[in-house]
Order: C-alpha cells, then structure tokens, then sequence
C-alpha cells in the first residue's frame, strides 16, 4: 500500500503516527462543512446529544457551545479518535457535561430511548451498512428525536468517487439514497439540502 492510500485511508479508522496526523487536520479541514451542516438543526433544546463518529471532537465540542444545558455523549469506533476527542473536550468533560467513548455504531451500547440529537459528520461513509445503524442510531434517540447527517459527498461528484476505490470500505451514498435507509429504519419527516456551489449534502431526519 502506498504512503498517499496509507494515509487517506486513517479517516476510517485513524491509527498510529498517520493517524495522528490526519485527526489534527480533521478539526480545522471539515469545520466549514460543519458548520454548514450545523445551520440545518431546528431550534431544540436538547437535555443529551450524542456525535457519533466524532473523530477529533470538534462537533462534539459545539454541540455543547450550541446547547449550553445539555450533555453531550461522543462515540467512534477508533481509540485513537476517542483519546483525541477527550483531550479537545478535556474541561467539559471534568465539569460533567460531555463524555467520550469508543463504540461500534452497529450495535451501539448506548441506553434506548435517551437521546434529543444525534449527529453524524463526514462518517457515514465507514458505517457496515447503513440500513442496520440507522436502526441503532433510532433506538437510541426518544419519540421526536433528530438525527442530523452531513455529508462532503452528495455521492456522485468524482473527487469522492475516486476516494471510494481507493479507500477500503467506504461507500458514497446520496440524499435519495440516505433518505430509503432512514425510513426503512423508522424515521418520518426527512429532508434533505445540497449546497449550492459544493457537493455537500445534509440530511436531517425525526424519529
């Protein structure tokens, strides 16, 4: 494996030096992203919040910028990325507001029925089957809950579909295609935005 598809492919699951190096890049290169994504959340108040994929932990941290009272739980699959995103959010989570733990979104071990919001950013791409995770990601939030995607890839521009060959197991998926998924796994009223002038997309759907 080259040097160039050794590092691309740390944003699956970071490890080691190169994974060091892609969480630091992580924070700051998909911040515009998600703050766009961030404007497409209602005006909730949520008591717990959960970033799933939270990578760094810089989404988790403005979730917790954004909703002052609530507690916000970040979850990845990778120890790398939980080490990282415990340090980012180091001060709120000794004040009791946020913790970080490492977890397979595929069978979530987290309670049923507890979360307001939950989010997902640049991370859908690595799920095993989004079908069964949107169904744990429904399980865990209560009746009315938002489930917030937002995604760099529509699934059709050439930059990310040249990413998929390269990358092991990712998959670029569109809205429409976002949208079947979430419904099959008990989700109403989802809708869907495509940025203007990029391919980025976000989806946000209610349990």
């Amino acid at each position: 494996m080259g040097l160039f598809k050794k590092f691309v492919s740390q944003t699956r699951k970071p490890d080691g030096f190169l994974g060091k190096m892609m969480l630091s890049s992580m924070n700051s290169g998909h911040a515009k992203l998600a703050d766009w994504g961030f404007s497409h959340l209602p005006n909730i108040s949520p008591e717990n919040a959960v970033d799933l994929g939270c990578g760094g932990g810089r989404n988790a941290g403005e979730l917790l910028k954004k909703y002052p009272n609530a507690r916000v739980t970040a979850v990845d699959y990778s120890a790398l990325s939980v080490e990282k995103a415990k340090d980012y959010n180091k001060a709120m989570i000794k004040a009791g507001r946020c913790e970080v733990r490492q977890g397979d979104v595929s069978d979530l071990q987290l309670p049923a029925g507890t979360f307001d919001l939950a989010t997902a950013f640049e991370t859908v791409y690595f799920w095993p089957g989004i079908g069964k995770c949107f169904a744990q990601v429904a399980k865990v939030l209560k009746p009315g809950g938002y489930f917030l995607i937002c995604n760099e890839s529509d699934g059709a521009d050439p930059t990310s579909l040249k990413f998929e060959k390269i990358i092991d197991g990712m998959k670029n998926y569109t809205a429409e295609e976002i949208d079947t998924a979430l419904r099959a796994a008990g989700f109403s009223e989802v809708l869907s935005d495509h940025h203007p002038s990029k391919p980025w997309i976000t989806v946000l759907a209610r349990k």
